[in-house]
């Protein structure tokens, strides 16, 4: 047989390449480890079990009382994320701009002191740890440092998203284009004025925008800080769920449904105002009145949130409150490291992982049936064709709907939420976390795949369907591998967050080393604790660094090589 023949020889699929096959046993393994069962999922008793579950759940409870009752804990849920989510952006906004590469702030093109990169490395460090904890650990650490109640709520979603929040600013900062910064350096204006007023002013939308977006997560993280006792409504779903009142626990997640539905379509909307409006300084009087109402207020609404918490600011920042939180965090030093107990730590980590890589792979395979139900039958011509009849184009619209509803409400509960419905269908255990993981990331992942889909050339669908497909098969041939790199980095993007959250699970039951964190502050084992903790920081960084080193490779190509934009420092990373 010739070279040429041989040269032709169309390659292997992917899932009989080594890449594939090394998936295939990753994913067998995290089954094992996760306890995975289908007679725990699809048996007669869990199908019964289900079934009495759901019609527990109808009619959801409407009684005076109980609604009466539900307005406080709803109420402190969005005032906490309102609170939190302004300490972050206060705390954010110096640690971004001192992680953010020297060169950037400077502006002038010369080189940056040694303090100045010092300051550098620091910051970063500091949004590394700070993102790599859990909004749930920090709200267990908080609740023993400054007591039950909101204010361990509002710290943990202030410090968890201080380091998200300032190491995506420091991103956009660095991916700005510096010509601007460096007329005004060569013109004579000191490097933090050059920055001030080039860089700050192309990026004030794309900031504020990310900041409206993060308020969306807060309220979904807010959600849950309760059943650590942080406030919010999490300690009243748990109660409901333990006296099997799933007619209140159905109240519970509509109610949460109808609030978070608002709070995305109100920041969405500010956030398309935001877009159409480039500059720091808009030169229309209408436009200013546009940013001073939203500045104002966000600000109302912080302050607002401040007083019906009944938060006691002077209290929390009192000598006494922070000699308290000081001892509390001296109490952890040194860290456990003997060798039993870090026999004992590494199961717990393994598990972690394997919860969280089962259930990725779970949300990909969920998210990617709803992102082909949802795909808009207009978009590129995945989903129809001109010559459909308006029956059968009805019902494709009526499906897209659905699907995209089945999504935002799957993405809307919170994973651990998620686990605690989980643990009811499939008993306790690591199983029942990467459940979890999967039913919430699948309405992730649907909404970012269906975009991916929608966003493919349409020459190579457009081309089968002429050719006589079907549009499944259309979409499947002609979208499907043209968006392939993409929906694998959104799957490790997933990923990411998926350990972060499975690091939690253990609280409620739902395996991996969120157990043991529960049990070191319940028995008062702060050495442990931290030695808990810094375990999750150096696998949660651990996977982000393997992550995005895959990412990298997936997204790598002809066009990734091109010349790059005239950038002050690399470009915007995925925020996480």
């Amino acid at each position: 047989m010739s070279a040429a023949v041989l040269q032709e020889r169309p390659p292997l699929p992917l899932l009989l390449r080594w890449p594939g096959l090394v998936l295939a046993a990753v994913l067998g393994i995290a089954w094992r480890m996760s306890e995975g069962s289908l007679g725990a999922l699809l048996g007669p008793e869990a199908r019964s079990a289900a079934a009495d579950f759901a019609r527990g759940f109808w009619p959801p409870a409407h009684s005076p009382e109980f609604l009466r009752f539900l307005v406080r804990p709803l109420g402190e849920t969005v005032a906490i994320a309102f609170a939190g989510m302004t300490l972050a952006l206060v705390l954010a906004a110096p640690l971004a701009w001192l992680a953010t590469a020297p060169g950037v702030a400077r502006a002038d093109g010369d080189a940056p002191g040694p303090l100045r990169r010092a300051a550098w490395v620091g910051a970063r460090t500091v949004l590394n740890l700070m993102r790599s904890v859990p909004e749930l650990v920090w709200a267990l650490v908080f609740v023993r440092a400054l007591g039950l109640g909101p204010a361990a709520g509002v710290a943990a979603i202030g410090i968890g998203y201080a380091g998200v929040v300032g190491k995506v600013f420091a991103e956009i900062w660095e991916s700005s284009p510096c010509a601007p910064a460096r007329a005004l350096a060569a013109a004579g204006a000191p490097p933090r004025r050059a920055f001030a007023l080039a860089v700050l002013p192309g990026s004030a939308p794309l900031l504020a925008s990310y900041a409206l977006y993060r308020l969306d997560c807060a309220l979904r993280a807010s959600a849950v800080l309760g059943l650590v006792g942080a406030g919010g409504m999490g300690v009243q779903l748990e109660l409901s769920l333990k006296m099997f009142a799933y007619d209140e626990v159905a109240t519970l997640v509509l109610a949460l449904f109808a609030v978070v539905a608002a709070v995305d379509l109100l920041s969405a909307w500010a956030r398309r105002r935001l877009a159409g409006s480039r500059g720091l300084y808009p030169a229309g009087p209408g436009a200013l009145r546009w940013r001073a109402a939203i500045v104002g207020t966000w600000l109302a609404l912080a302050a607002g949130a401040a007083a019906y918490l009944e938060l006691p600011l002077g209290e929390l920042f009192s000598g006494a409150t922070l000699r308290s939180a000081a001892a509390f965090f001296a109490s952890m030093f040194p860290p456990d490291l003997s060798p039993g107990f870090l026999r004992g730590l590494v199961p717990a980590a393994a598990e972690t992982l394997a919860v969280s890589i089962l259930g990725s792979a779970i949300a990909s395979v969920l998210g990617l049936g709803l992102a082909l139900a949802a795909v808009h039958p207009g978009a590129r011509g995945l989903a129809g064709s001109p010559g459909d009849s308006r029956l059968r184009s009805g019902a494709r619209l009526a499906l897209a709907a659905g699907a995209r509803g089945a999504m935002n409400l799957l993405r809307t509960l919170p994973e651990l939420l998620w686990a605690l419905l989980a643990i009811f269908a499939v008993g306790l255990g690591p199983f029942a976390g990467a459940l979890a993981l999967g039913i919430h990331n699948s309405g992730v992942l649907g909404r970012l795949y269906a975009e991916a889909l929608e966003e493919v050339p349409p020459g190579p669908v457009a081309a089968l369907r002429g050719a006589g497909a079907r549009p499944l098969a259309a979409t499947l041939l002609g979208a499907l591998p043209q968006a392939w790199p993409q929906l694998v980095a959104y799957t490790l993007y997933r990923w990411e967050v998926a350990v972060r959250a499975s690091a939690v699970l253990g609280v409620v039951g739902a395996g991996g080393i969120g157990a043991l964190l529960h049990v070191s502050l319940n028995l008062f084992q702060h050495h442990r604790t931290l030695t808990l903790v810094a375990a999750i920081v150096v696998l949660v960084t651990a996977v982000d660094l393997f992550s995005g080193w895959l990412r990298a490779r997936m997204l790598a190509g002809p066009a990734s090589r091109a010349a790059p934009r005239a950038a002050c420092a690399p470009g915007l990373a995925n925020a996480t």
